[in-house]
């Protein structure tokens, strides 16, 4: 793969390199020259699920990992099944989260871990990562106990849920959890600002796990073609997909699997309350406002990193942004889609009623619609059992962290206090 700083395209680098150094020069983001075209989509998709990631994963890394090694490489991140649940005759549930951290993180995560301990070649590596709720989860498990690699994560005090703190707040060893005193889109800005340092940078080995790392992305490809095998032979092309957004890496995925030649007839956005995209797909006015605390937290992004990726792609596919469906939803709308989603025998959490409730209302007569389920309900057991009346019971990789002492510290959203908990590595 070559790929190119987005903000300064005379910077072009290896996947290699993509992943070693997270953002390019002034905070730009790497993406593919090229999106490949796979040969045998319809082959692809009767498959066993690792031969599919796979041949998805090879196409986009190109020869930088020998195929073999990344077998290898899938076989071990990827342990888990991914379920495509009917909800209605017309609407089924794509579930991401039987991951080791119960969201669709683990899938980008574990990847990296993976193909960074490939690549990296024994080099002192610091992930430093901001989270509004799963991302840290899966980061931190994913690169629990590596040797060579610290993890740091920050994330917003008081903004993600308790049962999301205890996930990831409570391992320790090369694992440093950061409180902030300020919202997500402050962790995402303190972590640009570290990685806007050249020095710092070289004498931390910095490196992000955010989903503005390649290899988180391209990752979340593979569960696009995952989801296209699991439907009816029928129903592939006629598929509507609706992405919960936050940062806008699913969509930047879904839209990367479209390209490789997924069978899709659209893909719909997804918002909360803050909806900086579908308020500038109506107006065509860039104008993110302060951020607002949801009930779908992870969600919470007033200035979405990974848009800038979504516009290239549009772009160079000769794609129509307009051709972009989206929705904003309330959270008095998010209770009532969990309700209704119960009702119909389907528990889900917020960010996958967001998602319900879009594509519930953008469907059209001869589509098929899948929405996406990036968390277990259980991570947001009080609004869950709060909204529906009831007591949802832990999973065990919740249960075993649910009562354990958190292990943060709490900083002001200021670039020094960053750079304090850095320098004590």
């Amino acid at each position: 793969m070559r790929a190119s700083n987005l903000s300064d395209p005379s910077e072009q680098v290896s996947f290699a390199t993509a992943i070693r150094k997270g953002l390019g020069r002034d905070r730009g983001l790497y993406f593919p020259d090229a999106i490949p075209k796979l040969q045998d989509v319809r082959g692809l998709l009767v498959a066993d699920p690792h031969t599919r990631a796979v041949a998805v994963l090879d196409a986009l890394v190109g020869d930088e990992i020998p195929t073999d090694a990344l077998r290898g490489i899938v076989t071990r991140a990827f342990t888990w099944d991914t379920p495509l649940v009917p909800v209605t005759d017309r609407i089924c549930a794509l579930e991401l989260y039987w991951g080791p951290t119960l969201a669709f993180k683990d899938y980008g995560a574990r990847f990296m871990a993976e193909a960074l301990a490939h690549l990296h070649g024994g080099e002192r590596v610091t992930i430093l990562t901001a989270t509004s709720g799963d991302t840290g989860a899966a980061v931190a498990h994913a690169f629990a106990g590596a040797p060579g690699i610290d993890c740091v994560v920050l994330y917003p005090q008081g903004r993600i849920s308790r049962l999301q703190e205890q996930l990831f707040c409570t391992i320790g060893g090369n694992v440093h959890t950061v409180a902030v005193d300020g919202t997500f889109d402050d962790c995402q800005a303190l972590v640009k600002q570290a990685f806007d340092d050249p020095a710092l940078r070289a004498r931390h080995g910095l490196n992000s796990a955010n989903s503005i790392n390649l290899a988180r992305l391209v990752a979340q490809v593979t569960y696009f073609f995952e989801a296209a095998a699991r439907l009816p032979f029928d129903a592939r092309e006629r598929a509507v997909y609706c992405v919960p957004s936050g940062n806008f890496g699913d969509l930047t995925a879904g839209l990367m699997a479209r390209a490789m030649g997924l069978p899709a007839r659209r893909f719909i956005t997804a918002t909360n309350a803050n909806d900086t995209v579908p308020r500038y797909l109506a107006t065509g006015t860039w104008e993110p406002r302060d951020t607002v605390q949801t009930l779908s937290n992870a969600m919470d992004v007033s200035v979405p990193s990974n848009w800038p990726r979504v516009q290239a792609l549009m772009r160079t596919q000769g794609w129509a942004l307009d051709d972009l469906g989206r929705g904003v939803v309330s959270d008095a709308a998010t209770e009532d889609a969990i309700r209704r989603l119960h009702g119909l025998g389907y528990l889900s959490e917020p960010h996958g009623a967001v998602a319900f409730a879009v594509l519930e209302r953008e469907l059209t007569d001869g589509e098929v619609g899948v929405f996406l389920c990036t968390a277990h309900p259980a991570k947001f057991k009080e609004t869950v059992d709060r909204v529906l009346g009831m007591e949802l019971p832990l999973p065990p990789a919740l249960a075993a962290r649910a009562e354990l002492p958190l292990l943060s510290q709490r900083i002001a959203p200021r670039l020094a206090e960053v750079l304090a908990v850095l320098e004590a590595l």
